[in-house]
């Protein structure tokens, strides 16, 4: 369904990217382009965007003192209502901004926690991004509360006369304890079931949000999962285990796309997820050939994969949506010949599907009970 952007909810954004060097100022424009798309996502319209280039960012509002006045300006002139940072803010620097524009300042790593948050579908996934969500708050409560003075004040301000702030503080880390003490839990769960599955090839599929991941586990496991061309469509883990069509039962796992700046919080909540990855015998890293940033792609996803301690597992590169650039050749990595498909049209398939079954009867050898 459309969004009606007419709504008075609806956010109305600005745009802001900022540059040390001018010679990445390309770089910044290419990151704001999938920070419009970000935007989109979380239902926001996009009426403008800026780019500084400024030596530092400045301590008490990131961009210029000038910019800010102009952006604030703007703001009136646009009927906007929201200002998006490709970058994360310091506390301080949120607050500053939020008193001079009177409007909503949000940065890079709260928009992808939004959408998160919006897509998560089942009980693991929505504990796995509240807790993003409170570990990033949480020293930013100050700014939360400014407009609280202490409720007694002066003598006798402990105790009874807690601070806002600090009741504040004290729920948020306790509601960081319960979700962690669950997700724990629910970790534990998908250890047993990782351990009833350790006499199978386990083939887990990682790539850039976007790049067709889930289409691709559709046509490999006829899973029904959603496909959307929008950034995170998947969020949740999707296991499915195989025998039909290979030689032995190969469990495909789905996992959530990587992007830019990635938030650490996210990352760290997603991890006992994300062990899926680690756990795998053979990645299917899974590319849009057609991305005019395909080697950054490439790059930052195997960044992530360092992070959760998976960028070891042998792997396969599969480049998607040749049906966009039909003259592209997969080259090599790590010595590995790549694949080229496009799994919206089915092509190139089987030598895909050839090579992983290979791969599972040569690179797999089922343990024997003890």
């Amino acid at each position: 369904m459309a969004i009606d952007y007419s709504q008075p909810d609806i956010e109305k954004a600005v745009l802001i990217g900022l540059v040390t060097d001018s010679r990445r100022k390309q770089e910044e424009v290419e990151s704001l382009a999938e920070l419009r798309r970000l935007a989109l996502t979380a239902g926001a319209k996009v009426l403008d965007q800026r780019i500084q280039v400024r030596k530092t960012p400045s301590p008490a509002f990131y961009i210029g003192k000038g910019l800010v006045q102009e952006i604030k300006e703007q703001l009136v002139d646009l009927k906007a209502n929201c200002v998006i940072f490709d970058d994360q803010l310091s506390p301080a620097q949120q607050r500053n901004l939020e008193k001079v524009f009177e409007a909503k300042v949000v940065d890079r790593p709260v928009l992808i926690l939004d959408i998160f948050a919006k897509g998560a579908r089942t009980a693991a996934s929505r504990l796995q991004v509240e807790l993003a969500q409170l570990e990033y708050t949480l020293p930013r409560l100050t700014g939360a509360w400014v407009h609280f003075s202490r409720q007694y004040g002066g003598i006798g301000a402990k105790g009874p006369g807690e601070t806002q702030l600090e009741i504040d503080r004290r729920q948020v880390r306790t509601r960081i304890s319960h979700l962690k003490k669950k997700l724990d839990k629910l970790g534990v769960q998908r250890a047993t079931q990782r351990k009833q599955r350790q006499n199978m090839f386990k083939i887990t599929l990682v790539g850039y949000t976007n790049a067709g991941k889930s289409t691709l586990f559709n046509l490999l496991t006829k899973a029904d999962i959603q496909t959307a061309n929008k950034l995170f469509t998947t969020l949740d883990s999707t296991t499915r285990v195989m025998s039909a069509g290979y030689p032995q039962k190969i469990v495909f796992s789905d996992t959530v796309g990587f992007i830019n700046k990635l938030p650490h919080q996210l990352v760290e909540s997603f991890k006992s997820t994300l062990e899926e990855v680690s756990q795998a015998n053979l990645l299917l890293h899974v590319v849009d050939c057609a991305d005019p940033k395909l080697d950054e792609r490439i790059l930052q996803t195997r960044e992530v994969l360092a992070e959760i301690e998976a960028d070891r597992v042998p792997y396969l590169m599969v480049y998607n949506k040749i049906d966009a650039k039909p003259d592209f050749q997969p080259p090599l990595n790590d010595g590995n010949k790549g694949f080229a498909i496009s799994a919206l049209e089915k092509n190139g398939l089987p030598a895909l599907k050839a090579e992983i079954v290979a791969r599972s009867e040569a690179g797999f050898r089922p343990k024997k009970r003890g």
